[in-house]
């Protein structure tokens, strides 16, 4: 009994750990990316979610779960009380993490009407510099598009 508990703490040890670990969607080489430009035709203010949900305060959480278990009784309890503190600092951890640090924050929506005359709506971080009927170009695609403006 005493093994495959043990066994278990270190799995769930394990699963925890490989749970900062994410696997990237760029191929991490250079390459070539298109560059639009068109003229602004509206800018939003709005809200946009963060992207702080990694993993770590669940981490963070079960392993201090895993520690303060590890402090209560002997034998096969305290195996129990660990995977016990485990799954609960994690489950803590996840939620202080949410609470804290997943909060939405101040964005701007902006019209882009691009040289084909297609409109495009990108929301990104404020940027002051930029203005209606501003020259801008549009920079990367999807969640990564950024609203830059042409010229310095």
């Amino acid at each position: 009994m005493k093994a495959i508990l043990s066994w278990l703490t270190v799995t769930l040890a394990t699963v925890l750990i490989s749970a900062c670990s994410a696997v990237g969607s760029n191929d991490g080489g250079a390459g070539e990316m298109e560059i639009r430009s068109g003229k602004i035709e509206q800018i939003s203010l709005t809200q946009m979610q963060t992207n702080h949900d990694s993993g770590v305060g669940a981490v963070l959480g079960g392993l201090g779960g895993l520690g303060i278990g590890s402090l209560i009784g002997s034998g096969t309890g305290r195996d129990v009380a660990m995977v016990a503190g485990a799954l609960a600092g994690a489950v803590g951890g996840n939620y202080a993490e949410k609470k804290k640090y997943d909060q939405p924050v101040a964005a701007q929506q902006v019209i882009v009407r691009v040289k084909s005359g297609v409109l495009v709506s990108i929301t990104q971080p404020i940027n002051p510099a930029l203005s209606k009927g501003m020259n801008v170009y549009i920079e990367g695609s999807g969640n990564n598009a950024r609203v830059l403006p042409q010229g310095g």
